[in-house]
């Protein structure tokens, strides 16, 4: 299991290549839910989401022959643009393999960064199964999109900042999809704020997560029908189970329609494009779904990249 140093040495090796994305406030928010909320706006991260931190971490520890033979993973969009970018900044080769139906805009965008990039049917195919065969075919290293050590070290350096920049906390909400940067986020806030409460948010149709950590075991359900393309996950990763087991409070669902309803708030009131995925903490909190009146609430907005057509048609 990764500890506190492990973040305090990812933020090390991706200063000044990831950004440090801004803390911010809205008083309509505040007055809606009776608390001081803190937003830690990821979608101003590079390739507009939070998965750059991890990727970044994990490529900047690759040896001289991995970085010869390049990376490999799996991903519906952000991990796999984060990958194709950091690949390109590192000089080595990236391959991703991505479902049939990832967001076009995240299929052009990982192309864009110069990553190659294999479909699958993510319905009948085992993206894990095509990944690792693909990586001992290839001899590259696959590095997935939320189950390594690495990847959850550069994830925990979003709450690093934004408890540096907030100070103590009550409550943390964090976006869970295969649980990166819940465990990386919790770990940093039980070392920086011993008493606040993690809580991570995911979808009504995909809760495996919820669902695990009732049950104690990892446990698996079929592709969740949502409009959060990045929670569209079946589990959690093993790495990931064994950090929210010891380190998350609970774990909450919100609706579709309540993320919607999210993303209008953030393009309204903070004037800012939030995914549908990205507003999976903040509806929980705005929709009362946990309890945080009168408390200091972190909220992690995880990305930004939705198609904009798409985007409209669901705000309107």
């Amino acid at each position: 299991m990764i500890d506190y140093r492990d973040i305090e040495a990812a933020a090390a090796r991706i200063a000044g290549v990831a950004h440090r994305t801004p803390l911010l406030t809205s008083r309509t928010a505040d007055a809606l839910c009776g608390a001081q909320l803190f937003f830690k706006c990821e979608n101003f991260q590079r390739i507009g989401a939070f998965k750059f931190r991890g990727a970044c971490n994990a490529i900047a520890r690759f040896t001289d022959a991995q970085r010869q033979a390049g990376v490999l993973t799996y991903s519906s969009g952000n991990h796999a643009q984060a990958i194709a970018l950091s690949a390109n900044l590192a000089g080595i080769r990236s391959a991703i393999i991505m479902p049939h139906d990832a967001p076009a805009l995240k299929v052009q965008a990982t192309k864009g960064y110069g990553g190659e990039v294999i479909i699958y049917d993510r319905y009948t195919e085992d993206r894990e199964q095509i990944g690792r065969q693909l990586a001992a075919e290839r001899g590259m290293t696959l590095i997935p999109p939320y189950d390594h050590p690495d990847v959850i070290a550069g994830q925990g350096t979003a709450a690093m900042e934004l408890f540096e920049e907030a100070g103590q906390l009550d409550v943390l909400l964090v976006c869970l999809g295969g649980g990166g940067l819940l465990a990386g986020c919790a770990i940093a806030a039980k070392a920086l704020s011993p008493h606040c409460i993690v809580i991570g948010v995911e979808p009504e149709a995909g809760n495996d997560g919820q669902q695990s950590l009732r049950k104690g075991e990892i446990v698996h359900i079929a592709v969740p029908d949502t409009i959060a393309d990045g929670a569209k996950v079946t589990h959690v990763g093993e790495h990931n189970f064994k950090v929210i087991q010891k380190y998350v409070d609970d774990i909450v669902t919100v609706s579709d329609a309540q993320l919607i309803a999210t993303m209008k708030f953030f393009a309204e009131r903070m004037k800012m494009v939030v995914e549908p995925t990205g507003c999976l903490g903040a509806a929980a909190a705005l929709h009362g779904i946990v309890p945080i009146e009168g408390k200091r609430v972190g909220i992690l907005v995880s990305g930004g990249n939705v198609d904009l057509a798409t985007f409209a048609q669901m705000i309107s």
